[in-house]
């Protein structure tokens, strides 16, 4: 079977993963939302489930341009040095989902 591309996976398989991580360490879904909204300004109520991840970064209606001070690692991998830009957004999200799991208070998330 083929590995299906994390931009072509469903908002409705990788939401509630990352809502798994932030709740199995305390957080809240507001909390979540709150670091979804800061980065892509989506509202998650009102996100259709059924577009992918790469639809989901790609119609953002307003990605926030203090992303670029989001730093550390993902994986082993620096997210300063991911060069392609979807990716990147990606693992932007990735990041403040693990600071928010490893309680880093949110108005230190959200920059």
């Amino acid at each position: 079977m083929a590995r299906q591309s994390i931009f072509d996976m469903k908002v409705s398989k990788i939401y509630p993963l990352l809502l798994q991580k932030v709740e199995r360490k305390g957080r809240s879904k507001e909390e979540l939302d709150a670091a979804i909204a800061w980065l892509t300004g989506y509202d998650m109520t009102q996100v259709d489930q059924d577009m992918t991840y790469g639809e989901f970064f790609e119609q953002a209606p307003a990605m926030n341009p203090r992303a670029e001070l989001i730093k550390g690692k993902i994986c082993g991998v620096s997210v300063e040095s991911i060069e392609d830009p979807m990716m990147k957004k990606i693992r932007w999200l990735d990041k403040l989902a693990d600071e928010l799991a490893k309680g880093k208070p949110l108005n230190e998330v959200l920059r």
